[in-house]
Formats: C-alpha cells, sequence, structure tokens
C-alpha cells in the first residue's frame, strides 16, 4: 500500500490539495501547526473567481457547499477620492462570477470534507531535511517526526518546506495593513454602512488608503493602509487613542466620514506588514517535493492569492490522480505548469498593488474607470 501524501499547512491550498486527492482515493496526512480549526481568526472576506478558485471547488465536489456561504451581495466594489467622492460603482450583479465568501467559512467546508484524522493538528514544522534515499524528514515542534517519499509545502508565507529547497525568503514591500472591525453597522454605524455599501470600499491617496470589506452579519472590517517602516505600530494605551493615532497617520485631507471608519472602530488595530517573494525567482526542484500557494508565490494581497492557492492544490492532485505510480512525474508536469502561470499573475500582482496605492493613488484607478 502506497504511504499517505505528506502535506504541510491546513490553509486553503493543502486543504484543496488533500480534498481532490480524497475525491480521487489517494490518502493524505495534512500537518499543521495550529492546536485546532478555532486557534485562531482565519481572516476576511475573499472573492472567489470564475477561473481559478471556482474550478478548483468543482474539482473538490463542494460547490453546492460553496454557494451556501456566499455572502450576497457582496461582490460590489466602490472607489473613492480622499474627500468621498465617488470614482467608481460596481455594483454586484448576482452572477457567480467573483462572488464573496469569508475565509474562515471556505476552510470550514474543506476541512469537513476530509475523512477524520486526515489533518494532524498542533504539528507545528521545526525543521525539514533530507533522510537519503529519495526520503525526506520532518520535524516537528512536540517533538515527533516522519519520513516520507512525497511532501507538499502548503505552508505560506514562512514556508519551512521552502527553505528546504532555497534560501529565497520574503521581502517586506514597504505598506502596512492596519485592521479594525465595527459591528451592527446598519444601527450602530449607519453613515459608515452607507459609506461602504453592501460590497468594499476602497479610498486613496498616494502611499495610503482606507479599505471598508461588508462583511457576514452586518460587520465592516475596516483597513488602513500605510507606507511605513515594518516594525512601525501605534504607542497609544487604549483602543480609542490607538485608532486615533492610525487614523493621524493618513494626514490631512481625508472626508470625516472616511476617517470615522478607522477611529469608530470596535476591537484593537492589528498591524500586518504586506510581504512578497520576489519576481522571477524560484527553487531548484528536489526529487518528492514542490510547493504550491504562498509558499510558492507570495505575493501582495489583489485578490488572486486564495484563488490560486486553491487552484494548485486541485492542479497537483488532479496531476498525481492521473499517474499515482509515478508521482515524480506529477510533481515535475504541475510544476512546468504552475510556475510560469504564477511568475504571470505575480507580475500582475505587484503591478495592480502600485496602481492602487502607489504615487498616482486615486488617479490611475480614475483612468482604468474612465472617469
Amino acid at each position: 500500500m502506497q504511504e499517505p501524501i505528506t502535506i504541510i499547512g491546513a490553509g486553503l491550498a493543502g486543504l484543496t490539495l488533500a480534498r481532490v486527492l480524497h475525491v480521487h482515493g489517494i490518502t493524505s496526512a495534512v500537518y499543521e501547526g495550529e492546536a485546532s480549526p478555532s486557534t485562531r481568526t482565519q481572516g476576511g472576506q475573499l472573492d472567489i473567481h470564475d477561473v481559478n478558485g471556482q474550478i478548483a471547488l468543482k474539482e473538490c465536489r463542494l460547490f453546492d457547499e460553496f454557494r451556501a456561504i456566499i455572502n450576497l451581495g457582496g461582490a460590489a466594489m466602490r472607489f473613492l477620492g480622499p474627500d468621498a467622492e465617488v470614482i467608481g460603482d460596481l455594483p454586484d450583479d448576482g452572477t457567480l462570477q467573483n462572488p464573496e465568501v469569508l475565509r474562515g467559512e471556505l476552510r470550514r467546508i474543506l476541512i469537513e470534507s476530509l475523512p477524520e484524522g486526515t489533518i494532524r493538528w498542533n504539528h507545528r514544522v521545526a525543521s525539514v531535511g533530507s533522510a537519503g534515499a529519495g526520503r525526506h524528514v520532518v520535524t516537528f515542534g512536540n517533538g515527533l517526526s516522519l519520513e516520507t517519499g512525497t511532501l507538499i509545502g502548503a505552508d505560506g508565507a514562512w514556508s519551512r518546506v521552502r527553505a528546504y529547497l532555497s534560501d529565497v525568503t520574503p521581502e517586506y514591500l514597504g505598506t502596512l495593513w492596519v485592521e479594525t472591525f465595527l459591528f451592527d453597522v446598519e444601527k450602530r454605524h449607519p453613515r459608515s454602512a452607507a459609506l461602504v455599501g453592501g460590497g468594499a470600499m476602497l479610498a486613496m491617496m498616494p502611499g495610503k488608503g482606507i479599505f471598508g470589506h461588508r462583511e457576514a452579519d452586518d460587520v465592516i472590517h475596516t483597513y488602513v493602509v500605510l507606507k511605513k517602516p515594518m516594525d512601525w505600530k501605534p504607542e497609544a494605551a487604549g483602543r480609542e487613542r490607538a485608532l486615533a493615532e492610525v487614523a493621524a497617520q493618513l494626514g490631512e485631507g481625508w472626508d470625516p466620514a472616511l476617517v470615522s471608519l478607522v477611529t469608530s472602530g470596535e476591537t484593537d488595530p492589528v498591524v500586518r506588514p504586506i510581504w512578497g517573494l520576489p519576481l522571477g525567482r524560484r527553487w531548484e526542484h528536489v526529487p518528492g517535493v514542490t510547493l504550491i500557494g504562498d509558499a510558492a508565490h507570495l505575493t501582495p494581497p489583489d485578490g488572486d492569492g486564495a484563488n490560486w492557492a486553491l487552484y494548485d492544490g486541485a492542479e497537483l492532485a488532479k496531476a498525481i490522480a492521473a499517474g499515482p505510480g509515478d508521482i515524480e512525474a506529477a510533481l515535475l508536469a504541475f510544476e512546468a505548469e504552475m510556475v510560469p502561470r504564477s511568475t504571470a499573475s505575480s507580475v500582475e500582482g505587484y503591478q495592480s498593488f502600485e496602481r492602487t496605492f502607489g504615487y498616482n493613488a486615486p488617479e490611475n484607478l480614475r483612468l482604468m474607470l474612465g472617469s
């Protein structure tokens, strides 16, 4: 009997890989550093595209479950200037082209689709090395270790599996996102609810911005975008003062309603530096090992990272299922398709990020939208 395929990381890429392998009758074991599915929140809302993410979910045979968690109306997009002038307003057209779902809910349906025991929680990888003879050894922080002939790194930005293959590490891109939340917004924050609308709202100046995203259960997830040193964080004590300090970093010229999205936040600000892997760099292939998702092609957030993570997992599983007797050939075939695809997507992602938050914001979007 063939040993289970070893997958490191129970994010979207790793779970999709495990699910599509299961659909094809192939056993895998997913090792995840977190202690349980509820150890931490799983980020905000994702738009799942029909050209990649949805294709993967169909391969998972979870499309009905996916449709059940869509945030109807959430695909609307509104672009504002700092004075709250509307640059562009794109309504949710009700189609399934790019519907919105919460990352945590998407992860949940993937977890629930796997046989019990597939995911081994509380297995944070400490190191990966060679065991000789085409084998690989994974050592975990809990003191356990394993040997495997097939090792898939789906362990995100700071992938230990990638470190086994390459010395390339993510680079800080000079931008921080600072998050907070508003709750029960129709009743308690009606002005902010009207400003954001039913989907996402983005207001920009060069190098800074305010991003509001309507989520399920009458929530607005707010992000402040700042060009700052990587270790910057608000020094003020207490939520209100800390959020006021974040808002002050935006400078002058913002409409008070936009600033209120920040200062009215009901959770402590969380600062998230934005990282990306250098463009055009890749790893040397080691037999029996490959990378998927952010471990392979981390880029600044542009709405496509989660989609390509889902797609990577499904495509790799399909390649393995097409020739389970020669997994090495499947890994090479997958990499031959994935590397140029992800390189092109990464270039586009960096360009999109610069158009949105670069020196000519928001004029770039005004030109793009023809307004």
